[in-house]
Order: C-alpha cells, then structure tokens, then sequence
C-alpha cells in the first residue's frame, strides 16, 4: 500500500514495484492502471483508512503522502497533514487487525537544516529551517512512539528530481525553461548546492527497504555528492545547446534557505547493498527528452 500514489514519487514507485511481481494499492489522488485498489481519502480520516486497510489487508505500506513544497503553504496545514495525518494513517493500521511486515515513512533531509559538516549522517544534529521541515522532525519525534508498535523504518531523502517531477520545484522548473527554448530563467537563491538524486534511484531503494530486515531506525536516501544550483544549469546547456539569462527575482529568494545539503549514503548501502548512481547527465537528459516529447 502507497499514500501519496499518483504523486512525483508515488508514480514511479508503483511502476518499479509492480514490474517486480507486487500488487499495489493506493491512497489518495487520481487511481493508476497498476493498482489492484484504491482510496480516494484525506489522511486524517482515520474511520474511512481503517475500513479500507482492513479490506485491502496489505502486508507493506510505504507512507509517502505529505505536504512537500517548503514555502506557499498556511503553517498549520503542513502538521495538519504531516504529523497528524500520519498518526491517523498508523492508528488504522493498528485498528485493522493485519499483519504487518514492514512500515516505510518518508521524512526528509530538510530536518537538517544549515548542518555544520558534511556528509550529513543520521545522527546529525538536526536544525530545521521552516515549517517544512519542522513538521517532518515533529513526525519523526512522533514515530518513536510507535517503533513498539509497528516495524517502522523512516527514510530521510534528500533532493532528488526526474521525469514527471512537477515544475514547482526548481530543477524540473529549469529544464522545462531550456525544453522550451526559453532565453531568460527567474529563479531565486543561486548559492545553493543540493545532494540530487534521480528518482529512479530513489524508488530502487524504497523498494529494496520494503524486504529489509531493519527498522525503528532513520536512513538517509541520498547519492553521497554535492551538485550545485549553476552546474546544473551549466549542464543544460550543454544538453540543449544554448544559454539563457539568469535572473535573480526577489519574489523566489529565500531568507531561510539552507545552502548545502550534503548526505552520507553509508547507511543505505549497509542496509540495501550498493546502488548505481545515475550521471546528472543521464537524470537531466531523461527529463529534457520527455518534457520536449510532451510538447510536441
């Protein structure tokens, strides 16, 4: 079972996991070909999630529902859905009655904050910078409760991108600009360095924690490498063959922003085995072939 199915992540996760043999059902959005079953619920309905799990019976569920942009949001919503909600998905789970095997939840790498070295390990102080991140920490103080529980592992993906990904978020915003051979690019903060995953990459590791023999632990989902914000531009350009002008706009620039994140993949590989990395090329490259597919 997948919260947050039809999402960016959910979608390509369903895909990966139903080629290898499972069956998936869904929470929330719009229901995918893949899907054997699916709800359409907000999480904090927990009567309606009950009811349905105890219908559905899955033996796996990967919580990947939550509200995920850092800024346009009220504040409450983001522990609305973030905290509250995943207690409400939890507690219908213990009220179904099933057997459960493994509990995956997505937190985020946001929790970190401005960390004062890298790469970032689990047990890094964390210091969230915006409610964002500050409700993913409250979920994850939350959780602890419920190791006792459930077979909870909680996951902390740092940035990562790929086809589908929408363009609210600043990498597919700046390879939709050079698909459409757009000649000036509004951005915001430029001093930025993320560690960028390819979802593909990121959803083989959710797939590979769903059979693992940990949990009531916290793991990173990162590719151990820092890539800044103007590499990747200076990689579209290569790719599409031009340069636009950038143009810092005030309206994008964030006082809070964090300027490194930075993981340490160490964990991950102990716990699932070694992951291939895909190339910033190839991730930036898949994007720009689909996007120009999608236009025409």
């Amino acid at each position: 079972m997948i919260t947050g199915l039809s999402g960016f992540t959910g979608r390509h996760l369903a895909e990966t996991l139903t080629q290898a043999g499972w069956q998936v059902a869904g929470l929330g959005g719009q229901q995918l070909p893949c899907e054997f079953d699916h709800l359409e619920a907000d999480l904090n309905e927990t009567d309606r999630l009950r009811d349905w799990i105890k219908q559905v019976r899955p033996t796996h569920v990967i919580h990947l529902a939550a509200l995920a942009h850092v800024t346009g949001s009220d504040a409450l919503s983001y522990y609305r859905v973030n905290v509250l909600g995943t207690e409400s998905l939890l507690t219908a789970i213990i009220e179904s009655n099933i057997d459960i095997e493994k509990v995956v939840v997505a937190s985020s790498a946001n929790i970190y904050g401005n960390a004062l070295s890298s790469p970032i390990v689990e047990f890094a102080q964390p210091q969230p910078m915006n409610h964002y991140a500050l409700s993913k920490f409250a979920m994850e103080a939350l959780l602890r409760k419920w190791f006792v529980r459930l077979p909870i592992l909680v996951t902390r993906p740092f940035n990562y991108t790929g086809p589908g990904q929408s363009e609210s978020f600043v990498f597919s915003k700046i390879v939709g600009a050079f698909a459409r051979g757009e000649k000036e690019i509004r951005l915001g903060n430029l001093d930025v360095s993320r560690d960028l995953s390819d979802v593909r990459y990121v959803v083989e590791a959710y797939a590979r924690l769903l059979t693992c023999e940990k949990h009531s632990e916290f793991i990173n989902i990162c590719s151990g490498r820092s890539i800044s914000l103007l590499s990747v531009i200076d990689e579209m350009v290569q790719i599409a063959g031009y340069r636009p002008n950038i143009v810092v706009d005030p309206a994008f620039v964030r006082s809070d922003e964090v300027k490194e994140l930075y993981g340490s993949s160490a964990k991950l590989f102990d716990t699932v085995g070694l992951l291939e990395v895909p190339s910033l090329h190839e991730t930036l490259l898949s994007m720009y072939q689909q996007k120009a597919r999608v236009q025409g």
